[in-house]
């Protein structure tokens, strides 16, 4: 098995793994392209790699995705959290599949803010912003990096209470 690093891992059983694959052809988001991503097989090939993570060898999987169409490719999640419940004060719907784990418990519950247009200030993450705290379009390759990161309390969350 391959790693996001590119290493190669000679690995029978992993004990635990927490996989975070690719949403850009999965979420609900990017509905709008579904037709074009169905046609030229990225949608397919993505569905084929989330499920490769939730068959891997091991007693213990999480796998996390938006919300998107794996919901009906594959099967509704165990659990839907949201950053706010991990001391994040967004709101931004991270569905997880489980297999041999428990759903994660809510370590820091904030309050999620709101602007004046009714966003959740960062869930929606309706700007990405750079290194300087510069606001960049959405056509930037840096703002899908930014956008799908994992929230640090919500990271922490799955260390402590599955590590």
């Amino acid at each position: 098995m391959s790693t996001m690093d590119g290493q190669t891992h000679d690995v029978d059983k992993w004990d635990l793994i927490i996989a975070h694959p690719p949403c850009t052809d999965l979420a609900v988001s990017g509905a709008r392209w579904f037709p074009e991503k169905q046609k030229d097989l990225r949608q397919q090939k993505a569905v084929a790699f989330f499920m490769q993570m939730i068959c891997a060898p091991a007693a213990k999987v999480a796998v996390e995705n938006p919300i998107g169409i794996m919901s009906t490719v594959y099967r509704k999640p165990d659990q839907i959290i949201q950053p706010y419940e991990y001391g994040h004060p967004v709101r931004k719907s991270t569905c997880l599949w489980l297999k041999g784990l428990p759903k994660l418990i809510p370590t820091n519950i904030v309050s999620s803010e709101y602007d004046e247009h009714g966003f959740s200030i960062g869930g929606a993450l309706r700007w990405a912003y750079d290194e300087n705290g510069k606001v960049i379009s959405w056509n930037d390759p840096r703002t899908a990096i930014i956008r799908s990161k994992t929230f640090p309390g919500i990271a922490r969350a799955m260390a402590e209470q599955w590590g």
